[in-house]
Formats: structure tokens, C-alpha cells, sequence
């Protein structure tokens, strides 16, 4: 307990008085003036600052997202060129094989045209040959066979009768005694 002696009067724990009141109100209006301050001079543009990074960025976002819808569907409409220009190279090569088939078919028959032609020629100039061999073969029995008579009949046949033993040497043999 406290004892309080003659002289001393009690004292308040806080001295409210209208000093105090008024100091008070004015720190608290300072205070607060102070924060509209800073709030208008500090906080504002910070605030200003950070909205205009989120609309920044969302605005980034938002194009970049944009440019991958464009990257999609410029990836798309690539994949179907190619698939496209897949398919235009398979019918030229379709079209290739099927002109070479052709070609190739094209050529054998003229090789088969050009060995029949050649077939053809040896076979004609065989049978010339065959021909001029038969010719030969004839006038070399006539002159054999004319110097065989001669020898023979030389003392008794006259010129006449060496001429038709000729024609009946050459009636008797025939033509198919030459050919063979």
C-alpha cells in the first residue's frame, strides 16, 4: 500500500489533461496525413508500378499464347504440305516406274523386231548363198563331166554327140541331186 503524507496529494497515473488531448489529435491527424503523403507519393506508384508489371505480363502471356495457337496451326497446316507433297512425290514416282515399264517394254519389242529382221536377212542371204553354191556346184559337175566325156569319146564322138551325152548326164542327175 501506499501512504500518502500531508503535503502530497495523489497523482494521477496518466496526466490527462486537455494539453495532452490536443497533442494527441494533432499527432494523429499529423499521422495520418503523413500516410495520405507517403500513400500518395510511395504506396501509389508502387502500386502503379505492380499493376503495370501484371498487365504487362499478362499481356506477354497472352501473346505468347497466341503465337502457339499460330505455331500450332501453322505446324498443322506444314504437316499436311508435307504430306501432300509426300503423296505428289509418290505419284511421280508411280508415274516414273510406269513410264519406264513402259519404256523397257518398248524396247524389247524393237529388239524383238530387230533380231526378226535380222533373222530374216541371214535367212534370205543363206538361201542366196545356198543358190549361188548350187550354181557353182552345177557348172563345176558340167565342166568335170565334159572333160570326162571328152576323154572318153574324144577319138569317136564328134562335137554333136558330146553335147547330148551332156544333156542326158544333166537330165539324169536333176535338180534335187544339186540341192542336197
Amino acid at each position: 500500500m501506499i501512504l500518502l503524507t500531508e503535503g502530497e496529494s495523489m497523482s494521477r497515473l496518466f496526466d490527462l489533461d486537455w494539453q495532452l488531448l490536443a497533442d494527441s489529435c494533432l499527432m494523429i491527424i499529423a499521422i495520418f496525413f503523413l500516410f495520405l503523403i507517403l500513400s500518395y507519393f510511395l504506396f501509389n506508384p508502387a502500386r502503379k508500378m505492380l499493376n503495370g508489371r501484371k498487365e504487362k505480363i499478362q499481356n506477354e502471356l497472352e501473346i505468347a499464347r497466341q503465337a502457339m495457337e499460330n505455331a500450332q496451326s501453322l505446324k498443322a497446316e506444314y504437316e499436311a504440305k508435307l504430306k501432300e507433297a509426300d503423296k505428289e512425290a509418290e505419284g511421280i514416282l508411280s508415274e516414273a516406274r510406269k513410264k519406264a515399264l513402259a519404256s523397257e517394254n518398248a524396247i524389247v519389242a524393237q529388239a524383238k523386231e530387230e533380231a526378226a529382221r535380222v533373222l530374216d536377212r541371214a535367212r534370205v542371204e543363206a538361201e542366196l548363198e545356198k543358190q549361188k553354191m548350187s550354181d557353182d556346184v552345177k557348172r563345176e559337175i558340167i565342166f568335170v563331166a565334159s572333160l570326162m566325156a571328152g576323154k572318153i569319146v574324144s577319138a569317136s564322138v564328134d562335137a554333136e554327140m558330146q553335147n547330148q551325152l551332156i544333156d542326158d548326164t544333166l537330165k539324169e542327175m536333176g535338180d534335187k541331186t544339186w540341192l542336197n
